[in-house]
């Protein structure tokens, strides 16, 4: 009888695993989960929308020692708001989302509801701007442009051309694009949020108050948005963009320090690709200013971590910085939604690649996202909307119950003076 129990709990605790599974729920907030972590008061609005950044540089068809192609470079956002539900509408929609492999595209299931009416009262709101890594896409990260939408951001999330999982390109594009594709999204919100741009966003956003987030080749793209200049030798690292066009975003560039935005106020850099690789030395870091919080794995065999993020961490010397770590965890470190159902059957079938992308062999993926969500409202609700209160929250461990901050360090670093 004993036996015959114990096998009938391992069936259902089986099964009880597969239904969380085949759930792709993006919203998921387990009781462990830290006190910012839940969803806020606001209900959310979704669209896509598509941008074109007319006449930039063209890196795949410009030859080394050639000039310099140009193309209008189209990306599609998907934009989350504080919507104003109609009458019978309920919270709730579906994303069909193209995975890692891009011969699989996952239904994901949210909050928000798609084409709702943005909501006028309490308008308009920060703005943060979500960047995947390579390859990846807009949804990849979610989870926490949903969150942060709920609890009054708008949050734009964007797929970056040659860089998707179904539009993969040469590494030397996104190289050079990253950065660019940020500042003009940037713009381009700040334009759609001007009140009669005719846009349902006109009137809803205020660009002068922006978050930045950007996770592996994303994160790459944060650092040299917010000061940290390319160094010298990654001008001509191997697969790096033909000319020494990196040159244009260089620490040793004096017009490079020109374009430092002062609307963006706080910026999230999750894994930043780019250090074990060269591309920023001492001086380059230097240069970083804006407060940021880095988060990583202690494990991370991609961007690295003694010698990648936390050494991008240390050498920011004139930033107010923090850097979360999840302990044993490697890339993948609170950013990539949980692993679609669809991708468990791809693993089954021999590509394991599919799920792989998203998943930590240590870590939970529903545990990290939710605390990347309470220290993202933490830290943007502090740095983006003045909320003093929230301090305490980016700097250690309240609002997490007893116990579940095992794994997790939090280091603190002050400008230098």
């Amino acid at each position: 009888m004993l036996r015959r129990a114990l096998v009938l709990v391992s069936v259902l605790a089986a099964a009880g695993g597969s239904a969380v599974a085949q759930s792709n729920r993006i919203d998921t907030v387990t009781p462990s989960a830290p006190e910012l972590a839940p969803y806020g008061k606001y209900a959310i609005g979704v669209r896509t929308v598509q941008a074109t950044d007319k006449n930039r540089p063209d890196i795949l068809n410009t030859k080394e020692g050639g000039p310099t192609a140009r193309y209008d470079r189209t990306l599609t956002l998907e934009v989350w708001y504080p919507a104003a539900l109609a009458a019978g509408q309920k919270p709730g929609g579906d994303y069909r989302a193209i995975t890692r492999d891009p011969a699989i595209t996952a239904t994901l299931h949210g909050q928000a509801v798609r084409d709702a009416a943005p909501l006028t009262t309490d308008a308009p709101y920060p703005l943060v701007v979500i960047s995947h890594g390579y390859p990846g896409n807009r949804y990849l990260m979610s989870h926490l442009a949903e969150n942060l939408a709920s609890k009054g951001f708008v949050t734009v999330s964007i797929d970056h051309k040659e860089s998707t999982y179904d539009d993969q390109k040469p590494f030397a594009s996104t190289l050079y694009n990253r950065a660019f594709d940020q500042l003009f999204v940037l713009n381009e919100m700040e334009r759609l949020g001007k009140p009669g741009s005719g846009s349902f966003l006109a009137g809803r956003l205020d660009a002068s108050r922006t978050g930045i987030v950007g996770y592996s080749m994303g994160g790459y793209g944060v650092v040299n948005v917010i000061g940290g200049g390319y160094s010298k030798t990654s001008e001509t690292i191997a697969g790096a963009p033909p000319n020494k066009m990196l040159a244009e975003r260089g620490a040793a560039n004096p017009e490079y320090r020109k374009t430092m935005d002062p609307r963006i106020k706080a910026a999230i850099a999750i894994a930043p690709w780019g250090m074990q690789g060269g591309f920023w030395d001492a001086e380059g870091l230097k240069g970083i200013t804006t407060p940021v919080l880095f988060v990583a794995g202690s494990a991370d065999d991609v961007a690295g971590y003694e010698k990648g993020t936390k050494a991008i961490y240390q050498g920011a010397v004139n930033a107010d910085r923090y850097l979360l770590t999840f302990v044993n965890a490697n890339h993948n470190a609170g950013a990539p939604i949980p692993a679609p159902a669809e991708t468990y059957v791809a693993a089954e079938q021999g590509k394991p690649a599919a799920f792989a992308h998203y998943a930590d062999a240590v870590w939970d993926t529903v545990r990290m996202n939710n605390i990347l969500d309470h220290f993202a409202t933490a830290y943007f609700d502090l740095y983006l909307k003045g909320d003093q209160e929230k301090k305490a929250y980016v700097e250690g461990w309240k609002g997490f119950k007893r116990g579940t901050s095992v794994g997790l360090t939090l280091d603190h670093a002050a400008p230098a003076k």
